[in-house]
């Protein structure tokens, strides 16, 4: 991956592109979390199976029951008063049975070699399957040191070919989901996490205490009515027109004060930086996985919607049908290949001693069987007789 940053036009990018052959492993830091227990992971940088195009590479996690923790250090980025976008892609291209595929951002000072997953982030987002009940897209957030995941039950791909999951969060904590491009969810922070305390809460044999206020406005005791406001009609007589037959100098209504706040009206105080992350830091993959072979690519944060959504049809316009056709060819040959060894295990039948003995040998191994049976009658009914005795 190319580290990247652009403030053209006022827009941000990090860490945008692909993860590139040439030094990537100087930019990407392999952590020793589970490495002396013999449980750590390595990555190795490959297009993976059906790549459509060979030089369309990511990291792909290599080893089969092992934990992986990876990450990358980027140019400080702060979401405060704009947007942030987090895209990456993934290929689950491998019969995964149970892991993650996700991603994290981090803030703050993190010791690369020593990440892990019990190292604090401000966002965790993408995939995590595991049986064939749950194929879960997690969005985790940080709020004062505390890990919410989203309520909503977001599912994520299986399909083994190539995904990017985008998520974006607004200044006015509203939020999108996004797979390929195509909004799977949308919401807000208020709504669809516990991160604050609700609105409304039933609480069983409640009582409104005796000083409870819930007037929101109440009269204002100090405002008193103007000298002869009753007699000041809404409306003035029209000099060129003439007075209707029911006209009524009542018809106003009585007087009211204004309104004001009532300092004693409690209601539900939301927080308006909630959708304010600790400054990123450092994009990581921590994950586990029974099956490894997950590709992770094209990493980007930005604040910039329509500069990610641009950067997904760019890549299906390039290499998502060559992808899917070399994906269908792999498939085509393995069930040949299957059917044809299937054939093999069905053609094949125990050996017959006819086929590669001669008639002397055949008789022999016959002789051999029947001496073989005398024998065990003989001992059958000598221990009978030993039985009876």
């Amino acid at each position: 991956m190319r580290r990247l940053v652009n403030t053209k036009g006022g827009r941000t990018i990090q860490n945008q592109g692909k993860i590139r052959s040439g030094g990537w492993k100087s930019r990407w830091v392999l952590s020793d979390w589970k490495r002396n227990e013999g449980k750590a992971g390595t990555f190795k940088h490959t297009a993976g199976k059906w790549p459509g195009d060979p030089d369309n590479k990511g990291i792909q996690t290599y080893n089969d029951a092992k934990h992986y923790a990876i990450s990358a250090k980027i140019q400080e980025f702060s979401n405060k008063n704009r947007t942030l976008v987090v895209q990456y892609s993934v290929k689950i291209e491998q019969d995964i049975e149970c892991g993650g595929a996700y991603i994290k951002l981090l803030s703050g000072y993190v010791n690369q070699k020593q990440f892990g997953g019990d190292t604090p982030y401000s966002l965790m987002f993408g995939p995590d399957i595991c049986g064939t009940q749950t194929k879960k897209l997690h969005v985790i957030l940080s709020y004062q040191g505390q890990n919410y995941p989203i309520k909503k039950d977001l599912q994520c791909e299986t399909d083994k070919l190539n995904h990017f999951y985008t998520f974006i969060l607004r200044p006015d904590a509203s939020y999108s989901v996004l797979v390929d491009n195509k909004e799977r969810e949308f919401g807000s922070m208020y709504t669809d996490w516990d991160i604050l305390p609700p609105r409304k809460i039933k609480v069983k044999n409640a009582k409104k205490p005796v000083d409870w206020d819930d007037r929101e406005y109440i009269d204002d005791p100090d405002d008193v009515k103007p000298e002869g406001y009753d007699s000041i009609p809404r409306e003035i007589r029209d000099q060129k027109a003439e007075e209707p037959e029911d006209w009524d100098e009542e018809e106003n209504g009585p007087w009211e004060a204004p309104k004001i706040p009532n300092p004693a009206y409690k209601e539900f105080e939301g927080d308006p930086d909630l959708y304010v992350l600790k400054p990123i830091k450092y994009i990581g993959i921590e994950v586990w996985q029974v099956k490894a072979g997950s590709i992770f690519d094209n990493i980007l944060i930005t604040d910039d919607p329509q500069y990610a959504r641009a950067m997904v049809d760019d890549y299906f316009e390039q290499h998502r049908e060559e992808s899917r056709k070399a994906r269908e060819e792999g498939e085509r040959r393995r069930k040949e290949r299957d059917h044809r060894y299937g054939d093999r295990r069905r053609r094949y039948k125990r050996p017959n001693p006819r086929d590669y003995m001669d008639d002397y040998h055949v008789s022999g191994v016959f002789y051999l069987i029947h001496e073989r049976y005398l024998i065990a009658v003989k001992m059958v009914k000598t221990y009978m007789c030993l039985i009876f005795v």
